[in-house]
């Protein structure tokens, strides 16, 4: 089986280098290199990413060993079918790591072609710290490695406003590239730069903030020989993703108008507010998700896919989102109702097997921030309770009770929080659980017991799912 390096693969072109990208990680690799290898192939984009590794350990010496070159399977579900494909990714040049060398990281900045910028460091990842206090050594943060960067290109171009960058970053916080903006102006203050990099700053550069939507599960370990033969490489960076993808990117048309993604026919959205998508995803996806543990771990189901495929739960799903969730939402019904059809598909994925526990870890704090604000503008705009978000309510309080059917059922929370369930639970008055629960400030930041009918409601779904377990 031959090396996959640029030697053992034809017809490849090298072009100019307008990306710089920190993070070299399976997400970036499978959903943001994969989408401007798509863009080259259908537009005149004409780039390649240059990498640099954010860490000190990582993966760039694999990267380097293959010339950049790596495949991405995209496995999953689309339009209610199965699809699979491989794509040879060839855009990536290679991978700089500056724990080794400050200067070659910084040499980056002087590329007269550098257009972008793009991140993941993880929601950690874009913060301040004081103690990147010279900027003569390499900082430990990378708003301070950015900092630095975007000083030598500042100092290398004598400040000309054509040669600033669009930065994009990934990081999984809310206004992302503002929160990025912000700490490199506190660098450069920190620092003691001219005020004319500040100005340079705010007039070259642009901020976007995004969200971006795609499960990648990373390299495929249990399948990997098979995929291995079938793409004719001894390729160590396969990255494995689910087909679906959104990158929606919050900017200035300057963005759009250098970024071609859309006329790729790929789902990149350049919006004046990302917000409203924001609130899709989590209302609808980790809305979903949320909602559905608890009731399917009760009714005995265990993985994601089993759950929606479950003539009981199935359905229950469908209409949590078609019916209580969707309602509350202010986007247009029918780019709502495609992303739920969307996100059903993905969880019906046969090439995932997603564990139900594996997305209960903190169970309580997802409902005050993906279901509950459906469930309060529900009783807002209709005037009632939406059943199925109730019912989730009253399983989720069972699911903390610690154990169901003489099952341990899997709480993953601070113990002060498992400890309460503890004692809620020790009482037998299931009307007294639900006040309890329910007036708990701390969870919601309200008191529910002043939402009308809810108390009562809840109980009454506590006592069927009790009444169950005695079966």
């Amino acid at each position: 089986m031959k090396t996959l390096n640029r030697q053992h693969v034809e017809g490849l072109t090298e072009r100019p280098v307008k990306v710089l990208q920190f993070g070299e990680g399976n997400f970036l690799r499978g959903f943001v290199d994969w989408i401007i290898d798509t863009m080259n192939e259908k537009t005149d984009f004409n780039g390649d990413v240059q990498l640099v590794q954010p860490i000190q350990h990582g993966l760039g010496k694999m990267i380097n060993d293959q010339e950049g070159l790596y495949h991405v399977q995209l496995s999953g579900i689309q339009k209610g079918e199965a699809k699979e494909e491989t794509r040879l990714i060839t855009c990536v040049r290679g991978a700089v790591n500056p724990y080794e060398s400050y200067e070659v990281y910084l040499k980056l900045a002087e590329n007269p072609d550098l257009r972008f910028v793009v991140s993941n460091t993880t929601e950690a990842g874009i913060a301040y710290n004081p103690e990147d206090d010279d900027r003569e050594k390499l900082p430990g943060s990378f708003p301070g490695k950015l900092t630095a960067l975007l000083y030598r290109r500042f100092d290398t171009f004598n400040g000309d406003k054509s040669k600033g960058l669009h930065i994009i970053p990934c990081e999984l916080i809310d206004k992302n590239g503002a929160k990025l903006k912000e700490i490199i102006l506190q660098y450069a203050s920190l620092w003691r730069l001219p005020n004319g990099f500040i100005q340079w700053i705010n007039e070259a550069n642009t901020f976007s903030n995004t969200l971006v939507d795609r499960i990648v599960p990373g390299f495929p370990k249990e399948t990997i020989k098979e995929i291995q033969e079938n793409i004719g490489f001894e390729d160590n960076l396969v990255v494995k993703a689910e087909p679906f993808h959104l990158w929606v990117i919050e900017g200035p048309d300057t963005v759009k108008a250098e970024f071609p993604a859309e006329e790729a026919g790929l789902e990149v959205k350049f919006v004046k507010d990302q917000s409203p998508y924001r609130t899709r995803k989590v209302r609808i996806l980790n809305g979903a998700h949320t909602s559905l543990v608890p009731v399917a771990y009760l009714h005995g189901l265990r993985t994601v896919r089993e759950s929606v495929e479950d003539p009981v739960i199935g359905p229950f799903l469908n209409e949590t989102i078609q019916g209580e969730i969707i309602p509350t939402l202010d986007l247009p019904k029918e780019e709502l109702e495609q992303f739920a059809n969307d996100v059903m598909d993905r969880f019906k994925n046969p090439f995932v097997k997603h564990l139900l526990s594996s997305i209960a870890l903190n169970s309580i704090s997802k409902f005050k921030v993906r279901l509950l604000p459906s469930l309060l503008e529900y009783v807002d705009r209709k005037g009632q309770l939406p059943p199925n978000l109730v019912r989730s309510l009253a399983a989720l309080i069972v699911f903390y009770k610690g154990s169901y059917n003489g099952e341990a059922t899997p709480v993953q929370d601070d113990e002060e929080i498992i400890n309460y369930f503890k004692t809620i639970w020790e009482s037998h008055d299931l009307d007294q659980v639900a006040n309890e629960v329910l007036k708990n400030i701390n969870f919601w930041d309200t008191d529910l017991t002043k939402v009308e009918g809810l108390q009562a409601a809840v109980a009454e779904q506590l006592s069927q799912l009790m009444d169950k377990e005695k079966v």
